[in-house]
């Protein structure tokens, strides 16, 4: 990882912390400001250790551009949870055959940036 894009990681990595400390859940409980504070936490501790040795600067630049849209939208609709997408369904091709690779390439083609690692973890 090159100092540049080193820095940036960890500057990051401070900001989501900053954010958690200072969350407020939008239904303004306390039992649900602490939940969703814990989930960012938990989230940012789990998807910054899973990257943690990636070398490839391609892969890290993916990385941190999703983790970027992740707190944008977050602070954006005051929700830390990932914003569900609606994909049309896999139901219209057979599960064998060219239609059917075809299909799942456009579907993970389709994936927003702030939801490429979301199944990995979850």
């Amino acid at each position: 990882m090159t100092p540049v894009a080193r820095q940036e990681v960890l500057g990051l990595y401070r900001r989501i912390f900053r954010i958690a400390k200072k969350w407020q859940s939008a239904s303004g409980q306390m039992e649900d400001t602490i939940k969703e504070k814990q989930y960012i936490i938990n989230e940012a501790k789990t998807l910054f250790q899973k990257n943690k040795d990636l070398t490839d600067p391609e892969l890290i630049k993916q990385c941190i551009e999703e983790c970027k849209a992740r707190v944008e939208v977050g602070l954006h609709y005051h929700i830390p949870y990932p914003r569900p997408i609606h994909l049309p369904p896999l139901g219209l091709a057979p599960q064998r055959g060219r239609a059917f690779r075809n299909q799942e390439k456009l579907r993970k083609l389709s994936k927003p940036a702030y939801l490429r690692s979301y199944d990995e973890v979850s």
